[in-house]
């Protein structure tokens, strides 16, 4: 058996953290309480190396139709299904030239 060598110890790269604002890419009702899929805002309330707990306001649900009733999921820290929330910016009007 070959012998590894490592020159630095290997770092931990956590991602999220327990109070990120963070948004997920899941099933959630909408505000006219339709089920739909989109970036859903919610909070980090658990995080480790691997994985990553996030709650939510409204209601979500599991990929098989079921509603999560705790209002969390739980995401591999390194999804591309999750990312860090950005509040979405407004647009001012145009003033019509004159």
């Amino acid at each position: 058996m070959a012998d590894l060598q490592f020159t630095s110890a290997p770092e931990r790269e956590d991602i999220f953290q327990v109070g990120d604002e963070v948004e997920v890419y899941c099933d959630h009702e909408n505000e006219k309480g339709e089920r739909v899929r989109g970036w859903l805002k919610g909070i980090v309330v658990q995080a480790d190396s691997k994985m990553v707990a996030v709650q939510f306001q409204e209601n979500v649900y599991l990929t098989d139709g079921w509603m999560v009733p705790d209002h969390v999921l739980w995401s591999p820290q390194k999804s591309q299904n999750i990312r860090y929330y950005r509040p979405k910016r407004r647009r001012r009007p145009r003033k019509p030239q004159l």
